[in-house]
């Protein structure tokens, strides 16, 4: 045994004395002991990370220190030295809380809210996280998909021959058509020192609010990738586990939190590589449960990785109504079930109306935002934003209150201008329902007050050409 392995193995002696449990990871062992965690890289060298000698093992643990202290600086408390071994100290936490351990309890399913503010939270580490100034790092997803191919096919026979074959022509096709997109998210600031292991297993809930930790700190390809590939890992976990909702709901706060500090255009015409970093993601997945003996999830996944890059039509879905008539509920129930994975893209005008006067989402704005000229202007901006969705070739719900005949019109003419299906769906409720459901709004991106709702002109539905929904009225388009 050389010198270094009796260092490490001596440091790990010392912190087994009465620990409560030891974990056993393929790169590190943690052990839980009281109110802490203690994490010891083990001395292992997997080509895309080598922690072989004590000094490379020290560097990894202060890196992991530096990087998650972004997002769980209560968590993450010092590296120190035990016997010449360095030993990263931790919070010890309630792993029950952990959303994968939560997913794996029969009957669980996603808080819609907490994922909401999931995607809200993700979107703002990654407005501050630090863009990529290396073109060596413009392309970093090439090196995961060659590794994805190179592991995958380790596992040929096990996996199916003609599934993996398939897989290869059809992933190197997906990522060949979007050359051009891709290398254009380096000049555009969209790759970023980001956490790059975004899975459900990585993300805590504590006090009702998510916690992201064990980020990649060892591989500066696999962190300093694109935003859309760090959260496509959790819309692909989401998405796979059946909870596809959830996964909706995280996408479509991420980009409303996120298209408040990037460039729009760039921003959802960048939507056209999800089904890559979706399936590469699945990928992922696919290798190392593979490499766990877990050959039916293996299969699992890469069947799913498959399915991400098959082409499904994109569609328009304007949903219209008076205040309170439930649009952003029914715009948010019906996006997980259009078009591709996961789900359409909801663009509301109350968040773009605020938006475009560079408003808090939550905060009203003044009377003078309500103007017909800035209402044309939101409805302008709402379907520019929406050919910009359909082009990358995801669905799109428009969520407004659709009273003129002319905004009706034009959202038809959306679809009609990407050639794909259109549909409407306007909600007739009473003005005492509407009312009521104002009343009870809390912290709501829409500035209608009760006295709004009331006062607004009733539409006789008889003369809507969409389809036809409330308490009393109902008729198809």
């Amino acid at each position: 045994m050389t010198d270094n392995a009796v260092s490490l193995e001596h440091a790990l002696n010392i912190l087994r004395q009465d620990a409560d449990r030891v974990i056993e990871t393929s790169c590190a062992t943690v052990v839980l002991k009281g109110d802490k965690a203690y994490k010891v890289k083990k001395s292992v060298d997997y080509g895309f990370l080598d922690f072989t000698d004590a000094g490379k093992r020290r560097r990894a643990l202060e890196a992991e220190l530096r990087y998650n202290r972004r997002t769980a600086a209560d968590i993450y408390d010092e590296v120190i030295e035990i016997d010449g071994e360095s030993v990263l100290v931790m919070r010890r936490f309630d792993t029950a809380c952990v959303l994968a351990e939560s997913a794996a309890r029969p009957g669980w399913t996603p808080d819609l809210g907490l994922m909401e503010y999931l995607g809200e939270a993700i979107a703002d580490f990654h407005a501050g996280a630090e863009i990529c100034r290396d073109p060596d790092h413009a392309e970093n997803i090439r090196y995961t998909i060659d590794s994805n191919d190179a592991n995958i096919c380790r596992f040929r026979d096990a996996l199916g021959g003609a599934e993996v074959d398939a897989y290869h022509n059809e992933l190197y096709a997906e990522f060949a058509r979007q050359s051009a997109p891709v290398a254009a998210r380096f000049g555009q600031g969209f790759i970023r020192r980001c956490h790059g292991d975004l899975h459900l297993g990585n993300i805590l809930i504590e006090k009702g609010r998510p916690v992201l930790f064990d980020c990649i700190e060892f591989n500066e390809k696999l962190s300093q990738i694109d935003l859309l590939y760090d959260l496509g890992f959790l819309l692909m976990d989401l998405w796979v586990k059946g909870y596809r909702a959830a996964a909706s709901r995280v996408l479509n706060a991420w980009l409303e939190r996120a298209a408040r500090g990037v460039e729009e255009g760039a921003l959802y015409s960048g939507l056209c590589l999800l089904p890559l970093y979706m399936s590469v993601r699945a990928g992922v997945r696919c290798h190392v449960t593979a490499h766990a003996g877990e050959l039916d999830s293996a299969r699992m996944y890469l069947s799913a990785a498959r399915e991400f890059l098959k082409a499904v039509p994109a569609s328009v879905l304007a949903i219209g109504g008076l205040s309170g008539s439930g649009k952003s509920t029914r715009a948010r129930a019906l996006a997980p079930e259009r078009g591709r994975a996961p789900g359409a893209v909801v663009l509301r005008s109350d968040e773009l109306r605020k938006r475009l006067w560079r408003h808090p989402s939550r905060e009203p704005l003044p009377k003078a935002a309500y103007a017909p000229e800035e209402t044309a202007r939101t409805y302008a901006h709402m379907f520019a934003l929406g050919d910009m969705v359909l082009a990358a070739g995801q669905a799109v719900v428009f969520d407004a209150t659709f009273r003129e005949p002319s905004y009706r019109e034009a959202a038809e003419s959306a679809a009609r201008s990407r050639g794909v299906a259109f549909g409407g769906l306007w909600l007739a409720l009473p003005a005492e329902e509407r009312a009521r459901r104002v009343a009870a709004r809390t912290a709501d991106v829409s500035d209608a007050t009760v006295s709004v709702a009331i006062a607004q002109a009733e539409i006789d539905p008889a003369t809507i050409t969409w389809q036809v929904e409330g308490d009393d009225f109902a008729r198809p388009a």
